[in-house]
């Protein structure tokens, strides 16, 4: 009996004290909810046109302002948040995914802090602005979300304060660097086809009574552009003379949303060994047996004892890939190219059940111009509070302003033995399914600041399994071009620390890339300008990679004989783009 009421105490016990600490959890998630609206409501009220991208229609009727005034409360407002986020809620005593958001959160307030005391985009950066001509008006006309009056009126309200915003962007604009106003430049022409063409063809479906009032707005907006343009060419390109070194800012950068959990000095250290690995063992081990077919004449024992094994090994894997780049599509077949490959990348897929992929289309198009000269490629997702499953990726065509020795080294990069495996990188798997996975999640902080190395580092290990399985029926040439973009991961990581934090030039970089990571020119070039104008974003495919492979290594021991592939990648995407650091946790629970 005295057994009986011990257990029934225990049980009691136990189940108040399980009762008390939920109650806790529920009570300091309420508070932390309340915090989360808040950060996020005043992030919109400063960056208006950046809610409405995302489906945030409260000040759809208002526009951005940049005054000294402004930016000064917006400091402020951080600041304060900041104080209320360690006073106002206690983090310990959270549920646990509310804890993942808290740290969500806090490197969100320290992205925000960062862009206002060192990076100052209103500042230093023509391409900023570009981005709010943009987006500001079309989509209030173009998205039906609410009814045609209202988002017609709110249309109207920005275009009325339109040129109140360039002409703060001509006062503030100081030093942008070179290449960030020429790109800007670049899409100029693009931003007025949309108020000269797109926004009166899109008044027109406008109710009369409201249709007046718009197309009066939008004829004091087009001279502001022009003066605007003329602005950047003749006043702005000329003291474009900022540093395109990020220095300690790139650092800051870095720790905020790498989120990883291997140290950035072993991940160089890493680095270095992977591209001995590659070059030295794994390339060669391809391109030794297709160079004797290819170059028959060559004395491979003359060329060693001339030249030493290393710049031999070099010799070798370029001359391979000298033969392969010369089968490639023409410029005009380019997308259409990208799209077919897609189709055969789904169909062995399906045939081979690798992963669990989403039943929704992702559609295929050409990047519109206005968004061209920054990336190649363009994940266009539902935003965070939507619920369209609409997925777009766009394709920046070939620039017609290339010239053709251009063109020829773009094409040659992008050979038929490359392009499949950059279409499983950039497009499909590609981001497109961690996206949709983390558009499931009820957080908006894990929507709205989804893992990047999550993101663009997942599909480098799954394009190595495809190869390992039989995509392209075991071609060593597609193997040979396979390890090669691998390569590219590794070598745009180094570049990005070396450009940002170190000293290298541009001539330095891109002798880099093309003699360390076989690139040509062209794409060479062109990602000296990504990691210019997109800091970070070169490194993070190189981190993810690591971290997913320390991931399934410790998986692969916990798991024994019942690993499965297909299981891990499944889990690893089940629970979208997570910070790295809760991501392998929540992978290594059994």
């Amino acid at each position: 009996m005295r057994k009986f009421i011990t257990s029934v105490f225990i049980i009691v016990f136990v189940l108040f004290n399980t009762g008390l600490l939920l109650s806790q959890q529920n009570e300091e998630d309420g508070k932390f909810q309340k915090l989360i609206e808040e950060f996020l409501d005043a992030i919109w009220k400063f960056q208006p046109t950046a809610g409405t991208m995302v489906g945030f229609h409260k000040y759809d009727n208002k526009l951005e302002d940049f005054s000294e005034r402004n930016l000064e409360k917006r400091m402020t407002e951080l600041d304060e948040f900041n104080q209320d986020l360690v006073t106002k809620v206690d983090r310990t005593k959270m549920s646990p995914e509310f804890q993942i958001d808290h740290e969500i959160l806090m490197d969100a307030l320290d992205l925000e802090k960062l862009k206002h005391e060192q990076l100052i985009p209103w500042e230093y950066d023509p391409i900023f602005y570009n981005s709010i001509f943009i987006n500001c008006v079309k989509p209030l006309l173009e998205k039906d979300y609410a009814p045609v009056d209202t988002r017609a009126k709110n249309a109207t309200d920005r275009l009325k304060n339109l040129p109140k915003l360039i002409k703060q962007a001509k006062e503030s604009l100081k030093t942008p660097t070179q290449i960030s106003t020429e790109t800007a430049i670049k899409q100029f022409p693009a931003i007025f086809e949309i108020y000269r063409t797109e926004l009166p063809t899109l008044i027109s479906q406008v109710p009369e009574e409201r249709r007046a009032k718009l197309l009066a707005e939008l004829g004091k907006v087009i001279p502001a552009l022009e003066d605007y343009q003329n602005y950047l060419s003749n006043e702005l390109l000329p003291k474009s003379t900022g540093n395109f070194r990020l220095g300690e800012a790139h650092a800051r950068l870095l720790r905020l949303t790498l989120q990883n959990n291997i140290p950035i000095q072993e991940l160089a250290e890493r680095a270095t060994a992977d591209i001995n690995n590659i070059t030295k063992v794994e390339m060669s081990m391809v391109c030794l047996p297709l160079y004797r077919l290819m170059y028959p004449e060559v004395d491979m024992q003359q060329l060693a004892a001339q030249r030493g094994e290393d710049e031999m090994r070099r010799i070798i894997i370029q001359g391979v890939l000298e033969k392969t780049k010369e089968h490639h599509m023409s410029k005009d077949e380019f997308i259409d190219k990208v799209k077919a490959s897609v189709e055969d990348i789904k169909r062995f897929l399906r045939e081979n059940q690798l992963v669990d992929l989403p039943d929704n289309n992702l559609d295929i198009e050409p990047m519109p111009e206005a968004y061209q000269g920054i990336t190649w490629t363009r994940l266009v997702a539902p935003g965070a509070y939507e619920t369209s499953s609409t997925y777009t990726y766009q394709i920046t065509p070939i620039p017609d302003d290339w010239s053709a020795d251009q063109t020829t080294s773009f094409l040659e990069e992008y050979n038929d033995y490359l392009l499949p495996f950059y279409a499983i990188r950039k497009i499909y798997p590609g981001a497109f399914v961690p996206s949709f996975h983390t558009s499931k999640n009820s957080s908006l902080l894990r929507k709205l600041y989804p893992s990047m190395p999550l993101l663009k580092g997942w599909s480098v290990p799954f394009e190595e399994m495809l190869i390992f399985k039989g995509f392209g029926n075991y071609d060593l040439n597609l193997r040979l071009n396979q390890l090669k973009i691998q390569l590219r991961v590794i070598t745009d990581f180094i570049a990005e620390i070396q450009i940002h934090e170190s000293n290298w030039t541009k001539e330095d970089a891109i002798n880099y890339m093309v003699r360390v990571g076989f690139q040509t020119e062209a794409e060479a070039e062109r990602k000296w300008n990504r990691i210019l104008l997109l800091p970070g974003d070169a490194a993070y495919a190189y981190v993810g990679m690591q971290e997913i492979l320390d991931m399934q290594k410790e998986y692969k021991q916990l798991k024994g004989d019942a690993f499965s592939q297909k299981e891990f990648m499944s889990k690893l995407l089940s629970y979208g783009a997570l910070p790295l650091r809760h991501l392998k946790k929540k992978i290594l629970e059994q």
